[in-house]
């Protein structure tokens, strides 16, 4: 008989093992993101992960923790700029150039004519679209 006790037992050995495998793959994560460190020094820290799990990933993060979480930010805001920097629009050379482009769209018929007066407008540098 399956009792409560023993259920409670599973799911709390089912949590440890599950945070044990985040923290081995952090780790590995970070053995992989750090350029300082060579690689004989990574094939170590890898195989005592293999040969003593528990210790070396509770070494690992007492002695590197810090340089983890250095390199973590470092890698999330790299993410963040090349996200940002795909979804700036490119800066116009002049106003000129806007106009010709745009004029260009309207009479590939890409653009509507009220379309074209609002870049138009922008371009020039007024304030509301129908100014």
């Amino acid at each position: 008989m399956f009792l409560f006790g023993d259920f409670f037992w599973f799911l709390l050995w089912c949590f440890y093992f599950i945070a044990y495998l985040y923290v081995v793959i952090a780790i590995i994560t970070d053995l992989i993101r750090d350029h300082e460190l060579n690689g004989w020094l990574k094939a170590l820290w890898l195989v005592a992960l293999v040969f003593v799990p528990f210790l070396t990933a509770l070494v690992y993060v007492v002695a590197r923790g810090r340089g983890m979480a250095r390199r973590t930010q470092q890698s999330q805001a790299r993410i963040a700029v090349s996200e940002s920097d795909d979804y700036r629009p490119a800066a116009s050379t002049s106003p000129a150039e806007d106009i010709a482009q745009a004029k260009q769209l309207l009479e590939a018929g890409a653009i509507t004519q009220g379309e074209f007066d609002a870049l138009k407008s922008k371009a020039m540098g007024n304030r509301y679209y129908g100014a």
